[in-house]
């Protein structure tokens, strides 16, 4: 599929970018699709994509994202370069389409050739509305998948038409389904409202709060670990960090902070999409948020380098296994460890008939916490929810 017709050059002048003649920078090691190069790249399995979204009429509020990707290549390319083996390609900017919908149908069809391809996709700019063109390409490919986002509020408002207030509703809603869970990571109580939050439960999601979440950051690492796309709205980062959004908050996240969630989400071996969404460049300061998301960004791609992996099943040596017998409750709990990263896994099983052992049990991503639980003869919350999930 020749995928290049859907794209427009970059231009490097406009984005100010000079080459480094002392020590490589990220912009010198990305191969992009500019105008002084001509050449659209050449894919390779397992390559970071970035995409430039210039189309930002789902956007609820931020409705000036045209410059939005330009922006950011302008503080993501000096950024010091990542030499670890990861193969970055900018396909520049989507070109607009005559509507928001034919935009988002060009960025379904690119993101499932891509991830046929086994690339990673990274799309810069527009509204958060893009989540549903990504979960459709997933949907094109014939793939259950996870979706956390990053978000100080969850998108289901009323039904009406597709947009970046709504997209989580029209997901939910598309048949056949291959949304298998949802975890917001972040939400701001105030924003929500408690209906929302029982809704979120009465749906068998996953909602923690900001202040939960920013209590103890390495608690999302699991939550990103199990994540097929992550979806960000820059606007839950505080203003003072991020305030490029039409509606930004006092309250969120720090910049560091979205800087860590990043990484957790480029160390997952199973994230395939990472969308940055809702920053509105007429509304930043000096180019602060521009240069926040650059640097989220960076800790993504470098962190992609670092993936080890893991998988229990597939690599029994590089694991401890360790069952965890609850008397009061008449099951055992099954846990993984890993020796190459220390990260944990514990084992839930499905109703599934099969005579493939390994397809009758699911493995989710924890943390030494639930381990611990376990230890207390207590069913660790997590895997009574996927329990429940699976089994239903």
């Amino acid at each position: 599929m020749d995928i290049s017709s859907y794209f427009e050059p970059i231009d490097i002048s406009k984005i100010g970018y000079k080459r480094s003649y002392f020590a490589p920078r990220l912009g010198d090691l990305i191969e992009s699709y500019n105008k002084e190069g001509g050449r659209f790249p050449v894919i390779d399995a397992r390559s970071v994509v970035l995409i430039g979204l210039t189309d930002g009429r789902g956007a609820a509020m931020n409705l000036n994202c045209a410059n939005a990707a330009d922006m950011v290549r302008r503080f993501l390319y000096p950024l010091a370069g990542i030499e670890n083996g990861v193969k970055v390609i900018d396909f520049g900017n989507m070109v607009q389409g005559n509507t928001i919908e034919d935009s988002r149908q060009a960025l379904v069809e690119v993101a499932a050739e891509l991830l046929r391809q086994n690339c990673i996709i990274v799309t810069i700019g527009g509204g958060q509305d893009y989540t549903w063109a990504l979960y459709r390409a997933y949907a094109q490919v014939g793939k259950v998948l996870n979706i956390s986002a990053i978000d100080s509020r969850f998108d289901i408002d009323e039904d009406r038409a597709l947009d970046s207030h709504n997209w989580l509703r029209h997901i939910i809603m598309d048949q056949p389904n291959y949304l298998f869970n949802f975890t917001n990571i972040g939400y701001q109580s105030y924003f929500v409202g408690q209906q929302y939050v029982e809704l979120m439960d009465d749906l068998k999601f996953d909602a923690y709060r900001l202040g939960w979440v920013r209590e103890n950051i390495g608690r999302s690492e699991p939550l990103l670990r199990n994540a097929d796309c992550v979806s960000i709205d820059i606007g839950a980062v505080r203003q003072s960090d991020a305030p490029a959004n039409s509606y930004p908050s006092p309250h969120g996240f720090y910049g560091e902070e979205l800087c860590q969630l990043t990484r957790f989400a480029g160390l997952s071996d199973k994230t395939s999409s990472l969308g940055l969404f809702e920053f509105s460049p007429m509304h930043d300061n000096s180019g602060q948020t521009a240069h926040m998301i650059s640097h989220a960004l960076w800790y993504f791609i470098d962190a992609v380098g670092q993936r080890k992996n893991d998988n229990p099943y597939r690599d029994t040596e590089n694991y401890r296994k360790v069952i965890v017998p609850l008397d009061e409750h008449g099951v055992e709990v099954v846990f993984y460890k890993s020796k190459k990263s220390d990260r944990w896994w514990v084992e839930v099983p499905c109703s599934i008939n099969t005579k493939d052992s390994s397809k009758q049990h699911m493995l989710v991503p924890c943390l030494y916490d639930d381990y611990e639980q376990a230890l207390q003869n207590k069913i660790p919350d997590l895997w009574w929810k996927y329990y429940q999930r699976v089994n239903s």
